[in-house]
C-alpha cells in the first residue's frame, strides 16, 4: 500500500509535529506540500521533509488552486483561522486533521461539520488526549465497571506559571479578541476528554473564572516594561530572560523557545527578547484571558464533575479523582491507582506513555495516537479509526461555549446537542 500524503497548512510547532510523524514513519505518510506565511518556518519544513521549491508556498490559497494534490491536510494554522481551508480542502475531497479548537463560534462548528459530512471525507480534530495510552487505560477501567457506577469526578488542569506567562500572557493566546477563550484554547481538551472517558457529554453547567494576577496593579515597584531592562528581574518568577535563557543554555531548541525565535543563538534571542512579544513584562502586557476558572457539570445520569484550570502551578499532569459507588479512582496521567470499598486494598497501575503530557513532550503519546489514527483511517477508508470525529468534537465545544457563557453571564446553562447526533450512552 503506497503511503498516505499530506499537505500541510501551518508549519508552526504543532504542524511541524504532527508532520513529524510522517518521517518516523515513512512507509505510512508523506508530507508533499506545506503553506506557511513566515519564510524561515517554511524553509525548514521543506528542508526537513525534502519539499521542492514550488510544493513550499506561503498561502494555502495557493494549495487549494491546485485541486487534490495529496490525500489529506493538516489544518494547523491560528485558531481564527480553521473554518475557511477546512471549507476549501473538503470541497476539493480532502480528508482533514484539524487543530483544536475546531472553530470558536457554535456557527462556525456547525458548519465544519456540515461541510465535512456533506462532502464525505474523514475529519478528525486535534483532542489528542483521547488518543493517550494512559486515557485507554482509565477509559477501559471505567468501561470494565471495576467502581461501580459513576457518582462524582474532579480533574485539574495545572497549567504552570511559566506556561500561562508564555501563552496567555505573552503569547498568541492571550487576547480573546485575536484568539479565544482560555477554556476554548486550552481546556477544550479537558471538557472533550471527560465527555469521552464519562462517555456522554453534561447537559447543565456553570462557571466562575477571571483575571486576578497577571494585571497592572500587580506590578511590582520598579519593575521594567521588558525583561532584559528590569531591575528587579532577579526575583520575579516570571521572567523571560531566565526562562528562555535557561532554555538556549540547556540546548532546549523546542517549544516554548522554538516559539520565540527562529535561530537558536544568544543574539537572536536578546533581540526578541527586547523587541518581541515574549520579553515583556507580564504585568505589562494587554492580556485579558483568565488565569484561574472552574467549571461545574451535571450529567443525565445524575453524575456531577467538576474542572479547575489554573495558572498558578508547577507544569504538572493533568490530575484526575473519580469516585464511583464501588470504589475511588486517582490518575496522574501516568498512572492509575484503584481503591476497592469491598476489598479496601489499593492498586496501583503504571501506564507507559510516550514522553510528557505537554506539547513539548507529544502530549504523553496523544500527538502520536492522533496521526496514527488518521492516516489509518484514511488508508482503509474507516473513519471509525478516529476518536475525535465531526459530530463529537462538535459536542464538546457546545460544552466549552455553554461553560463561557455561564462565567460571563452568572447563570446555569444548557448544553445543546448536535442535530442530528446518535444517542450516546449515559455516565454509568
Amino acid at each position: 500500500m503506497s503511503p498516505v500524503t499530506l499537505a500541510v497548512v501551518g508549519a508552526g510547532d504543532r504542524g511541524t509535529g504532527h508532520a513529524a510523524w510522517a518521517l518516523a514513519h515513512p512507509e505510512r505518510a508523506k508530507v508533499v506540500a506545506v503553506a506557511e506565511p513566515r519564510r524561515t518556518r517554511r524553509q525548514r519544513f521543506a528542508d526537513a521533509h525534502k519539499l521542492e521549491p514550488a510544493a513550499a508556498v506561503d498561502d494555502w490559497r495557493v494549495l487549494a488552486a491546485r485541486g487534490r494534490i495529496a490525500d489529506a491536510v493538516l489544518i494547523c494554522t491560528l485558531d481564527r483561522d480553521h473554518l475557511e481551508p477546512v471549507l476549501a480542502f473538503a470541497a476539493l475531497g480532502y480528508h482533514i486533521m484539524l487543530e483544536k479548537p475546531m472553530a470558536l463560534t457554535e456557527d462556525e462548528c456547525r458548519r465544519i461539520v456540515d461541510a465535512v459530512e456533506n462532502a464525505g471525507v474523514t475529519l478528525a480534530v486535534g483532542h489528542v488526549l483521547r488518543y493517550t495510552p494512559y486515557t485507554r487505560a482509565l477509559k477501559d477501567l471505567l468501561d470494565s465497571g471495576r467502581i461501580g457506577d459513576l457518582v462524582s469526578v474532579q480533574h485539574l488542569e495545572p497549567v504552570g506559571f511559566w506556561h500561562q506567562a508564555h501563552s496567555f500572557v505573552r503569547g498568541n493566546w492571550r487576547r480573546e479578541d485575536e484568539a479565544t477563550s482560555m477554556l476554548m484554547a486550552k481546556s477544550c481538551h479537558d471538557l472533550d476528554w471527560l465527555q469521552y472517558v464519562l462517555g456522554a457529554p453534561p447537559v447543565r453547567v456553570s462557571s466562575f473564572g477571571r483575571l486576578s494576577h497577571f494585571r497592572a496593579e500587580n506590578r511590582p515597584a520598579g519593575a521594567a516594561d521588558r525583561c532584559l531592562d528590569c531591575s528587579v528581574e532577579a526575583g520575579c518568577p516570571y521572567s523571560a530572560k531566565r526562562d528562555y535563557g535557561d532554555l538556549l543554555a540547556q540546548g532546549g531548541h523546542g517549544w516554548p523557545l522554538s516559539v520565540v525565535v527562529d535561530e537558536f543563538t544568544p543574539e537572536a534571542l536578546e533581540t526578541a527578547l527586547r523587541e518581541g512579544p515574549y520579553g515583556r513584562c507580564v504585568y505589562g502586557c494587554d492580556n485579558d484571558v483568565v488565569d484561574h476558572q472552574v467549571v461545574a457539570m451535571e450529567f443525565a445520569s445524575g453524575a456531577t464533575a467538576t474542572f479547575t484550570m489554573t495558572a498558578f502551578t508547577e507544569q504538572a499532569d493533568r490530575q484526575t479523582r473519580i469516585f464511583g459507588t464501588r470504589g475511588e479512582l486517582h490518575g496522574d496521567g501516568r498512572t492509575l491507582r484503584v481503591y476497592d470499598f469491598l476489598t479496601r486494598t489499593e492498586e496501583t497501575i503504571d501506564v507507559f506513555g510516550e514522553g510528557s503530557m505537554d506539547a513539548g513532550g507529544g502530549h504523553g503519546g496523544g500527538d502520536a495516537g492522533l496521526m496514527d489514527a488518521f492516516v489509518a483511517a484514511v488508508a482503509t477508508g474507516d473513519p471509525a479509526l478516529v476518536k475525535s470525529g465531526p459530530q463529537e468534537s462538535l459536542t464538546s465545544h457546545l460544552t466549552v461555549l455553554a461553560a463561557e457563557r455561564a462565567r460571563l453571564g452568572g447563570t446555569v446553562e444548557t448544553v445543546h446537542r448536535p442535530a442530528p447526533a446518535a444517542t450516546e450512552p449515559a455516565v454509568r
